[in-house]
């Protein structure tokens, strides 16, 4: 005999995956505590099998949990399309679409294109996390984001990916510096300056790195710092040389608060969009990556 699933309990899979506890799910979905549990323990013993591996109150997808969760999204999403059907225009995007970004994405060229896309489809309710590059695959690997944007290329071959924007880094210095006069560093300041750079983990650090190894050295580095403002901030103080995109220093150097400088480096690096090739692609997925896709450069 086939296994009796409910729509509740798939509800209560999908969600309790996506918040790593019982109560934050049963919040989310306005039950009681007991109610949640009751509903998790019923699927995975209608089923035969565990779901979820339990480290404390947190509860991850095991192996075969994160083979399920794709198909139990696509199933929850056919219902709600069907009720959409009934009550809503035909063709309006709706639902929800959770987007991990890395920090200069995230920050310089996501809020802006979410505020496009959400005024054109106002019942697409986008929700928005700022991470660095590691931890965006991460999130899109355990299914805990739907769509990721990161600096640099995808290597984690578990992922699907494709390249979205361009991008250049530039290294920059306080007005004060003795080398902003020269506006220029040679190898030899490169490997003796004080850098104040992104913490292990940021796109932006991997592209400045192997630069580095591509001229065979290795940064001095000073500082390490999770954010671009708490890094222009050191740099305006004289502590060191920083490396950021250009995006995120760009008024900085119109009002000459920073100075750039021309090294021998190669800081070009690429945007890309990465996803989880077995989760399911709803209708705003698809369309919210097209639209990113189409979007136009400012610049």
């Amino acid at each position: 005999m086939t296994p009796t699933v409910s729509f509740r309990q798939l509800q209560v899979f999908a969600t309790v995956a996506r918040l790593g506890t019982v109560s934050a799910a049963a919040l989310e979905l306005s039950l009681s505590q007991s109610a949640t549990s009751q509903a998790l323990s019923e699927l995975e013993r209608h089923l035969g099998v565990v779901l979820f591996e339990r480290h404390g109150r947190r509860l991850y997808l095991n192996g075969l949990g994160r083979h399920l969760m794709p198909r139990a999204e696509q199933l929850l999403d056919g219902v709600e399309a069907f009720v959409a059907a009934a009550t809503e225009p035909e063709g309006e995007l709706h639902g929800a679409l959770d987007v991990a970004a890395s920090a200069t994405v995230g920050t310089y060229l996501l809020p802006g294109l979410v505020g496009g896309f959400s005024e054109a489809h106002p019942r697409a309710d986008l929700r928005l996390r700022l991470r660095n590059t590691l931890e965006v695959m991460t999130d899109v690997l355990r299914l805990e984001a739907d769509l990721g944007l990161i600096e640099g290329e995808c290597r984690e071959p578990r992922l699907a990916s494709e390249p979205w924007r361009e991008d250049r880094l530039v290294v920059v210095c306080a007005p004060s510096h003795p080398l902003a006069r020269c506006g220029r560093l040679d190898d030899a300041g490169l490997g003796e300056a004080a850098w104040i750079l992104r913490e292990p983990g940021s796109g932006t650090r991997a592209v400045f790195e192997q630069a580095m190894l591509d001229r065979d050295m290795l940064p001095r580095v000073r500082m390490e710092l999770g954010q671009h403002e708490a890094i222009k901030q050191a740099v305006r103080a004289g502590l060191g040389l920083g490396c950021l995109s250009r995006l995120s220093v760009a008024d900085e150097l119109a009002r000459g608060e920073l100075i750039a400088l021309d090294s021998a480096l190669s800081l070009r690096r690429t945007f890309s969009l990465v996803w989880h090739p077995e989760r399911y692609r709803s209708p705003l997925w698809q369309a919210f990556k097209v639209f990113l896709r189409e979007s136009t450069p400012a610049d």
